[in-house]
């Protein structure tokens, strides 16, 4: 008899146990955060706004429980973020794409031809500067942007390499380039084109002149980084490609069109690194080692 009793407890604790074990369900992980990344030039929720929907989108279908969009104000704060891989989605301009994809190995998904199709450098004078050319520029101050803006920076110096300038001034937005030429603080500025045509119209009464025009660059590129699951990544870009025109437009990227070559580009940023140490000097003798070529 006892034995019997002692068979029937271990019965009802082991159906106890295997009940317990159909009723709980293995915790599934949390989808991640994802964070957004874009330069804003201090123009705030204006510039934001046409993210809201592409961030809404992406939140829904992929099912993170958390997208922001975080703005960077200049390229300079843009690199640091990049290279503490700290935003996974960049909407990279060309200086910050060559970067991302060059050194952080960021892996290139879309054009943003709708918004940069090929951008050139221009430097820009007042009118009634005697500087008629690049060589003028000799022992003069130059405002350029900061690095990581291609045609703030990187092409410009580029140009400028074999000259020794007074001083060089960093502009961290095209606004504030312009604003240094108009004040005659600097002699020239550097500046993208598509820029210029926009902010000149904030100095109606002043008259500027470009002396010189650099070469084509890519459009900007949609990054995403090395940090994100290879599958997460291929879900990511699926559900990019099928967003509704409208979300696309607003974001800026193409889907359907063929991502912009950067590999020319990432050789001159490459080249021009040697002069950034020069460039912080006074005066900036903008000259690489002899066994460098340009």
């Amino acid at each position: 008899m006892f034995y019997r009793r002692f068979s029937l407890v271990k019965i009802l604790v082991l159906i106890g146990l295997l009940s317990i074990g159909c009723n709980t369900k293995t915790p599934t992980p949390s989808p991640e955060k994802l964070t957004i990344g874009v330069v804003s030039y201090g123009e705030g929720k204006v510039s934001l706004d046409k993210y809201n929907r592409f961030k809404d989108y992406i939140a829904t279908k992929t099912r993170s429980i958390r997208v922001d969009v975080e703005p960077a104000y200049n390229e300079l704060q843009a690199v640091t973020q990049i290279k503490r891989k700290n935003w996974d989605i960049v909407f990279a301009t060309p200086g910050l794409a060559a970067i991302a994809i060059g050194k952080e190995l960021y892996v290139p998904l879309f054009s943003m031809e709708s918004v940069s199709r090929r951008e050139r450098s221009l430097i820009i004078v007042l009118n009634d500067s005697p500087i008629q050319n690049i060589k003028d520029l000799s022992n003069k101050t130059v405002a350029l942007g900061e690095p990581g803006s291609a045609s703030g920076y990187y092409l410009p110096l580029y140009d400028l390499y074999g000259l020794t300038l007074t001083q060089v001034r960093f502009a961290p937005t095209p606004n504030t380039a312009l604003e240094l030429i108009k004040n005659r603080t600097v002699e020239a500025g550097a500046l993208s084109e598509r820029d210029f045509e926009i902010h000149k119209r904030q100095f109606p009464n002043t008259q500027f002149r470009t002396i010189h025009t650099s070469r084509w660059v890519p459009p900007g590129v949609v990054v995403i980084a090395p940090t994100i699951e290879i599958n997460r990544q291929q879900q990511i870009q699926k559900i990019m490609a099928e967003a509704p025109a409208d979300i696309t437009g607003d974001a800026g990227y193409v889907p359907d069109a063929k991502v912009p070559k950067y590999k020319q580009f990432i050789q001159l940023v490459e080249k021009v690194r040697p002069l950034e140490s020069a460039v912080k000097n006074t005066p900036a003798v903008l000259i690489r080692n002899q066994s460098e070529s340009k």
